[in-house]
């Protein structure tokens, strides 16, 4: 029986029917009395009956409701919401409205699935929109191309299922973090507090944002602290041996190893930005899991131990680039001898090779193990790269990659000798080729004023005046002996001689130089070799040494102290000893002179050799002093090096090699008897001056005419042989060396053919033992310039004398 609305009950309609037929059929037999009439007539009834059942129970087509035409404007306020963006499409895919967060975050020209995400998660959006249409729903997680993440929901929907509702929601990695500090705060966190592990979530700027209860318990003392705020690194200590633990505990509680785990999910085509990626920091008690080592070291104690006592330079990092171990040799490779080895490989390096070198080894500990170098700058000396060798090893717990260092401190102090030499001698070069020219300028002045002061006498207006420049010009000249000197082309005398003698020499000068308040102490020792030098050029080495030593010492304090000028045997042994690439092996005498001084700053001590080099004030000196020492010594074969302490004092020490007299040969010391002066010339003669400088040649000329002499001059070498082959008769050819064109020497060999026996007198600014090498000829003499007029004339009448006598 079907309820009826007032809870009562009510027949079923098929029986009412029945009973009806039932009764209509009782009647006409009662009122005919025959039963074949009631048959029919029940039989009639009840066709009827079941017409009429069937018309009433046929279903009649529902009338379709009508409904207004939608205002999207409605909806996009019903769907609008703050976090979420809402949009909906239809079966072309074409956006039919979105709220105003979907705007914001995609624009309008961009409707599901056609989102502005990475490829990956194109891909996501048109399997999730297949599978909507098919199973009516879907999800997937999408992301963008800076690193976002969204959570997209699909629903099929509409009157004719013809349309996607689209929901994207931003995941949101801090609130991922959130829930998990939650759940570290709970039964979970709990749990691991009993195992020594503590958790906190740690912000860019090393600030905590959330903290577990078992991690305030242990940073603070009190579960319940509120560690909001507070700074991560203040809350534990690090002693001496890079052993980390609480700072509340002093040092007493157990080791803690840390675990870094930045907050970003795994998937992301990106790397997380340390900047802005908070970090999950697990704290653990070191010891603690299966495989920990009883003390919590990160490394194998054997391995340390076998490490530590190898000669080459040894560490080990972990995957996460920290240093767990640094024998001594690579401390020591590093420039950090004796100290302790820092937190990250990446502290022994510049900044501007930080990177490669945390990518290098991030990319060796945590790939297949192999083995590679790399060029690092380290901070000690950042002016010279060396190599590092990295190794990714497996099986030794936390170390993951070995680093190798060579200590190159050696190979570094010869190279910058080497370059140090190597620049000397092109200062050297530069140095000789101005003092050449600079001696012709002077040859011209000197001569000048000699020529002008055969026309005046002492006591006129102008001969003073000329005297002056005479004097400056002199100067000048001196200046640009030192010049030479440094360049190792000036003309040198070299004798055989010992060095205590010209000490000796010397000695009473230097006591006058050097004043009273310094104490002047000498020494030598026994047996020394002979060396091989020009006497008058070493004394001006020992004097230029001890004049720089007494400045040094009186502008210090009340101007005392000590100059000790000692000399010293040095043996083939001593020098290998030395292990210097610049010395040979050999037997050498060493000259040493040694102050009391200030001393001499490092970033100085490497340029005290170079010329117009100088610390003194301006106007006390010209910087050529320690230039022409360190020339003369290098033309005499020997080496001069310098060493000094700020604040100690400074030593010079120069080795010239012994001389060894060969069998059978005549000795310097005992050279031969000198042959007799020639009486001065006044014979005359005809002479072809050669100089391409006209100031030169000019005053030459001037000055041999003046004195009797027929000269022919000729502005250059071809000219002066035109002058030979055309005939020309001369009994002395006065010619400059370097010449354009055709130089002094080739134009001599030319006259020589014509001529055999024409002597030859060379004028330079150069060196005569090193044109006497180059020219090689006979019956040459050799004149330096700068000359005066009276030093030209009795040359060339010592020249033609001389060939007379021959």
């Amino acid at each position: 029986m079907k309820p009826m609305p007032d809870g009562t009950r009510r027949l079923p309609d098929a029986l009412i029917v029945a009973l009806a037929l039932i009764l209509s059929a009782g009647l006409v037999w009662l009122v005919s009395g025959d039963s074949v009439l009631t048959v029919i007539f029940l039989a009639a009834m009840a066709v009827f009956a079941a017409l009429a059942w069937m018309i009433s129970h046929r279903r009649t087509p529902e009338t379709e409701p009508e409904f207004a035409q939608p205002d999207w404007s409605v909806t996009v306020t019903a769907i609008d919401r703050p976090d979420t963006a809402v949009s909906v499409t239809d079966r072309a895919g074409r956006l039919v409205c979105a709220n105003a967060c979907h705007e914001a975050w995609f624009g309008v020209a961009s409707a599901p699935p056609r989102l502005p995400v990475d490829d990956a998660s194109l891909e996501c959006l048109a399997d999730a929109t297949r599978l909507v249409w098919r199973e009516g729903s879907a999800e997937t997680e999408v992301a963008g191309h800076h690193g976002e993440r969204w959570w997209v929901e699909a629903r099929r929907a509409g009157r004719g299922d013809d349309f996607l509702v689209w929901r994207i929601t931003p995941v949101n990695a801090a609130d991922f973090v959130g829930d998990l500090v939650r759940h570290l705060d709970g039964k979970l966190g709990r749990s691991l507090a009993k195992a020594g592990i503590a958790a906190a979530l740690v912000d860019p700027d090393g600030m905590i944002r959330a903290a577990s209860t078992g991690f305030a318990e242990r940073a603070a003392g009190d579960a319940l602290a509120d560690m909001t705020g507070q700074d991560f690194v203040s809350l534990l200590t690090q002693d001496e041996g890079e052993r980390i633990g609480w700072a509340r505990e002093g040092g007493r509680g157990s080791a803690l190893v840390l675990y870094h785990l930045p907050v970003a999910d795994p998937d992301l085509p990106v790397e997380p930005d340390p900047n802005t990626t908070p970090s999950l920091m697990l704290v653990v008690e070191a010891g603690q899991g299966i495989g920990a080592s009883a003390g919590g070291s990160a490394a194998v104690p054997h391995l340390e131990a076998l490490l530590s006592q190898l000669p080459l330079g040894l560490a080990m990092g972990d995957r996460d680039g920290r240093l767990l171990f640094a024998n001594p040799a690579f401390m020591r490779a590093a420039g950090r001898e004796g100290q302790a080895p820092p937190t990250y490989p990446t502290d022994l390096v510049v900044r501007e090779d930080k990177r490669a070198l945390s990518e290098a080894i991030r990319r060796f500990a945590q790939g297949p193990a192999m083995a590679g170098d790399i060029a690092i700058r380290l901070t000690t000396q950042p002016d010279d790269p060396v190599s590092l060798s990295l190794a990714g090893v497996r099986g030794l717990g936390e170390a993951a990659v070995l680093l190798g260092l060579t200590d190159t401190s050696e190979e570094t102090r010869l190279k910058r000798q080497v370059a140090q030499a190597t620049k000397m001698q092109a200062v050297g070069q530069l140095a000789g080729g101005v003092a050449h020219d600079f001696n012709n300028v002077l040859t011209a002045i000197l001569g000048t004023c000699d020529l002008m002061l055969m026309r005046h006498t002492p006591g006129d207006s102008d001969y003073d005046d000329i005297q002056q420049i005479r004097a400056n010009s002199n100067r000048a000249a001196s200046l640009t002996r030192q010049l030479l000197a440094f360049s190792r082309q000036q003309t040198l005398r070299p004798e055989v001689l010992q060095l205590p003698d010209v000490v000796a020499d010397v000695s009473q000068m230097l006591r006058r130089l050097i004043g009273e308040k310094i104490q002047f102490v000498v020494s030598h020792d026994r047996d020394l070799g002979p060396v091989r030098a020009d006497p008058t050029q070493l004394e001006q080495v020992i004097v230029n040494l001890a004049v720089n030593a007494r400045d040094a010492m009186q502008s210090r304090g009340d101007g005392s102290g000590t100059l000790t000028l000692a000399t010293r045997k040095v043996s083939t042994t001593d020098v290998r000893a030395m292990r210097s690439e610049i010395i040979p092996a050999g037997e050498y005498t060493a000259l040493i002179v040694e102050d009391t001084g200030g001393g001499i700053p490092p970033e100085h001590l490497g340029k005290i050799f170079e010329p117009f080099f100088t610390t003194k004030e301006q106007g006390k000196g010209t910087g050529l002093g320690l230039s022409t020492v360190y020339g003369i010594v290098k033309q005499s074969g020997g080496f001069i090096f310098a060493e000094s302490e700020v604040g100690k004092g400074t030593r010079f020490i120069v080795y010239l090699p012994v001389y060894h007299v060969a069998p059978g040969s005549l000795s310097d010391s005992a050279p031969a008897k000198e042959e007799a002066p020639v009486s001065q010339w006044a014979g005359g003669g005809r002479i072809l001056l050669v100089e391409d400088e006209d100031p030169v040649r000019m005053v030459a000329e001037r000055s041999l005419m003046r004195q009797g002499y027929e000269v022919t001059s000729a502005r250059d070498g071809e000219e002066g042989l035109v002058l030979v082959e055309e005939g020309g008769q001369f009994d002395l050819v006065v010619s400059d060396v370097v010449m354009p064109s055709m130089d002094g020497p080739a134009m001599a060999r030319e006259i020589r053919k014509i001529a055999p026996h024409l002597p030859v007198l060379f004028m330079s600014g150069y060196a005569e033992e090193q044109l006497r090498k180059e020219i090689g000829l006979t019956n040459a003499w050799f004149m330096p310039k700068p000359f005066s007029v009276q030093q030209l004339g009795e040359k060339v009448g010592d020249v033609l004398a001389r060939t007379a006598k021959n």
